[in-house]
């Protein structure tokens, strides 16, 4: 009896997963692909739609145009997993029967338990995130005036909070529009624990698109008009963009799997086997062992390099073929704010951080690579330019 390989999650985890497991098999097994929505998201992209909503055409992919005809798929939300049976409960379609499974379900918001935060927040995981900052900015830009300005508090200035700023900041001017940017980082630097060059190159773009940054004073409370950071400050806001931290999605709550019990994130070998050797996870849904101390980093990057392998190990799971360790490599970092980007520590280049053209078109072709790996050379193509 051919066996049956379940992928769950259409992120870069799963869509990369799916596209490589294809490429490995020759008919030794049926594929399933599972996730609630029928898109990929290019989700280190979707902060471009804050302030061009037109950009989702570029950037969410339908899962047709990804897999082959013969990989199964079905949009549903995964409730639950039963390693004991080997199911894949679904909120709305019957249980699914799974050989090898391939966990890639990304991750949610951490909110950290702090008062009020997850009931007056924004967040940024999703294509309807991204676009719902952007009608919620753009009715307060509506309602203030330049004497009284719309005040738009991000959280979190990692990535995601600093290209969210570059992208109101955009929005901003493009508009006109009376709007107040403060970017609140709990850390003493933006980007916390990078390269101190790579901060200074990227505190100085933000300042220059008039971006208040604060550093150094955590968020403590939030209310439905006022934030509240450390003991003293508060800012009242009109728009507040949370992007501080990520957790592992509620599902994986119950699964018998070892895993963090505070993030419920699965951990995996190196081959990204768990505990289970029948069960796979890669992503944000998982802590993959690494040499040294720390797992491989929560980024699109790793879960791009990840994915090639996982399929390739799931396909030598089912033949019984010894698995592949795999050793995550920064290749470097691109971070973009608003139609400028800085490039720090980049594979094969002779500076250590740069900015101007170079960084900008390094950004747009990283983008247009994984577009076309997944897709073809012209859906990365009509991409290109709002990368």
């Amino acid at each position: 009896m051919t066996e049956n390989i379940v992928v769950l999650g259409a992120g870069y985890a799963g869509a990369g997963t799916v596209k490589s497991l294809e490429d490995e098999l020759d008919g030794e097994a049926d594929v399933t692909w599972i996730s609630e929505t029928d898109y990929h998201l290019v989700l280190h992209e979707s902060h471009r739609c804050i302030r061009d909503p037109s950009v989702q055409e570029k950037i969410a992919i339908p899962v047709h145009e990804i897999k082959e005809l013969s990989t199964a798929f079905i949009q549903d939300e995964v409730v639950g997993i039963d390693t004991e049976a080997q199911e894949v409960d679904l909120a709305e379609s019957d249980t699914v029967e799974y050989d090898y499974l391939l966990v890639g379900l990304g991750s949610q918001t951490a909110f950290f338990g702090i008062d009020g935060l997850k009931e007056h927040a924004l967040t940024l995981k999703s294509l309807d995130d991204a676009l719902a900052i952007h009608d919620t900015i753009q009715q307060a830009a509506r309602e203030a005036s330049t004497n009284d300005p719309a005040q738009v508090v991000i959280g979190g200035a990692g990535l995601s909070g600093i290209q969210t700023a570059g992208e109101v900041a955009e929005f901003r001017d493009e508009h006109n529009a009376p709007i107040d940017i403060h970017l609140v980082e709990g850390l003493d630097q933006v980007l916390p624990n990078s390269d101190p060059e790579l901060q200074g190159a990227l505190r100085k773009r933000l300042e220059a698109a008039d971006v208040n940054i604060k550093c150094g004073e955590f968020i403590g409370e939030v209310d439905e008009e006022t934030v509240y950071i450390g003991d003293e400050d508060e800012l009242d806001y009109d728009v507040l963009v949370w992007t501080g931290g990520i957790t592992g999605r509620d599902c994986m709550q119950d699964v018998d799997l070892d895993k963090d019990e505070r993030n419920h994130r699965v951990h995996a070998e190196g081959n990204f086997q768990t505990d289970d050797e029948r069960v796979f996870a890669i992503g944000d849904s998982a802590l993959i062992d690494q040499p040294g101390d720390q797992p491989a980093p929560p980024t699109a990057q790793a879960a791009w390099q990840a994915a090639e392998v996982a399929g390739e190990n799931l396909a030598r799971a089912v033949r019984g073929q010894p698995l592949k360790a795999w050793t995550h490599k920064d290749k470097g970092t691109v971070v973009s704010v608003g139609e400028k980007a800085v490039a720090h520590d980049v594979d094969n280049m002779p500076i250590d951080t740069f900015g101007g053209m170079p960084a900008k078109l390094l950004k747009k072709a990283i983008a247009a690579r994984w577009i076309n790996d997944i897709t073809g050379i012209s859906r990365a193509a009509k991409a290109w330019p709002d990368m």
